[in-house]
């Protein structure tokens, strides 16, 4: 299975590196190419992409907003959307991921480790490393409070009622940015069994997508950010 690519980006070289770069694979396939959020979106769909490698900065419609409206529309709820930062420690990462993101990578990152991002977005997990949810991502939902209130608060303790209590096992895990692999040690099942109850809580959470998980577990308050 090809994985379609579309990428978002106001910089023309920039994207021409990354198209040479991901055609390059015989797995994957850059579809289209988009200079601000809005033609990313109407690409996205044009295209049918798999994953959309979107700039956080870019003039007119940027990122963010682009990614928010992806997560909105129906007909691209299959899209992944993986954000570009020049730097890791970006206040809008936490931002991207609850608009919908699946995950960030920095500009500056290794070629291999763009190619991993998107075959790891394609299927569904979260790009987030153990460092990046515990440091940067608490970080900043500590500066929020780390929980939401009003009717969102509510919205989501009646969705967290509804786990089991492995599946809120999990959901901890999940949030510490730990692989099915590292969980299923941890608990001494299958790493099968794990995406099974991570799957469960993604659709009792309404969560899109593995990196929607920790975004919730922090803002319900199971898992209480910690900045060191």
């Amino acid at each position: 299975m090809t994985i379609r690519v579309l990428l978002a980006d106001d910089q023309a070289l920039l994207r021409s590196a990354f198209k040479v770069l991901v055609n390059s694979e015989a797995d994957m396939q850059v579809v289209g190419e988009a200079s601000d959020g809005a033609e990313a979106v109407r690409l996205a769909k044009e295209q049918a992409a798999d994953v959309v490698l979107m700039d956080i900065r870019m003039p007119g419609t940027d990122g963010l907003t682009a990614t928010r409206m992806i997560s909105a529309d129906p007909e691209l709820a299959g899209v992944r959307v993986v954000m570009l930062t020049t730097f890791e420690v970006d206040e809008y990462v936490v931002q991207s991921l609850r608009a919908g993101a699946s995950g960030f990578l920095g500009k500056g990152a290794e070629p291999e480790d763009l190619l991993g991002a998107i075959r790891i977005a394609a299927a569904g997990e979260a790009l987030l490393s153990p460092a990046a949810t515990k440091g940067l991502i608490a970080k900043f939902l500590a500066q929020g409070g780390g929980s939401v209130s009003g009717p969102a608060q509510g919205q989501h303790a009646e969705r967290m009622a509804a786990l089991t209590g492995r599946e809120r096992e999990v959901l901890v895990h999940v949030a510490a940015g730990l692989s099915n692999d590292e969980i299923g040690g941890r608990l001494e099942v299958s790493p099968l069994t794990v995406k099974t109850h991570v799957n469960r809580a993604m659709a009792k959470l309404g969560a899109r997508d593995r990196a929607q998980l920790v975004v919730i577990a922090y803002e319900s308050g199971l898992v209480r950010p910690r900045v060191d």
